[in-house]
């Protein structure tokens, strides 16, 4: 029923809007080869928050190996809607505040990889708060700063590459954190939070970093 309803919605949403290009406001813009820099370090930073960030399964894993929680109680700590009120809160703050938001998001959940894999039940559950708030700003922001920062002509390009290289590094990175959990987990939280904060530092640059290549923006202020 929730796949029908997507489908619906999606319908009604063409009916009601089937060319979103004239939504937007119109801009002339002096178009350049490839990518600009300021794109593929915000996709470094995000790659290496997908690298540094342990899939629940393997929190799970821990759990239950370590006998923190009963077996039952794990899926109630990941049904805590942490992520999407933590989505709800980043979504505003973005819109005022931009891509430090994600920096402040980054900071916060590089926190839950040591409370989650070195305490006992109350550490367990301030990590897995930690680890929603860090779910939460990626659900929600992420791919929000995108069309900020390419032409609408490159847009489904960049999202493509963002997609890509964030699915490639939690895979690898995953991998990764898997065999350091059976070879030496402290090496696994020193990698989650050296990630994390890696990432959190770049996006303390983007705001900063200024175009390679100018462009030229002629607003039309055509609203249609």
């Amino acid at each position: 029923m929730p796949a029908v309803l997507a489908i619906a919605l999606v319908v009604c949403i063409y009916r009601r809007y089937p060319h979103p290009k004239s939504l937007e406001q119109v801009s002339l813009e002096l178009e350049t080869p490839g990518f600009q820099p300021r794109f593929w370090l915000y996709l470094t930073a995000v790659c290496l928050i997908a690298a540094g960030y342990a899939d629940y399964p393997l929190i799970a894993y821990h759990f239950i190996t370590t006998s923190v929680m009963s077996e039952t109680s794990i899926p109630l700590l990941y049904a805590m809607a942490v992520d999407g009120l933590a989505a709800l809160v980043f979504g505003c703050l973005y819109d005022t505040k931009g891509i430090a938001t994600l920096a402040v998001a980054s900071i916060i959940s590089a926190l839950f990889a040591p409370f989650v894999f070195l305490g006992g039940l109350s550490s367990a559950v301030i990590g897995a708060i930690f680890w929603g708030i860090g779910m939460g700003a990626q659900e929600s922001i992420m791919r929000a700063a995108i069309p900020a920062m390419v032409p609408a002509s490159k847009r489904a390009s960049a999202y493509g590459i963002f997609t890509s290289g964030f699915g490639l590094s939690w895979f690898l990175g995953s991998a990764l954190m898997g065999w350091l959990y059976d070879v030496y987990p402290p090496a696994l939280i020193v990698f989650s939070v050296t990630t994390q904060l890696g990432a959190s530092l770049l996006f303390l640059y983007l705001p900063t970093h200024k175009q390679s290549r100018p462009s030229s923006n002629v607003d039309l202020h055509t609203n249609r």
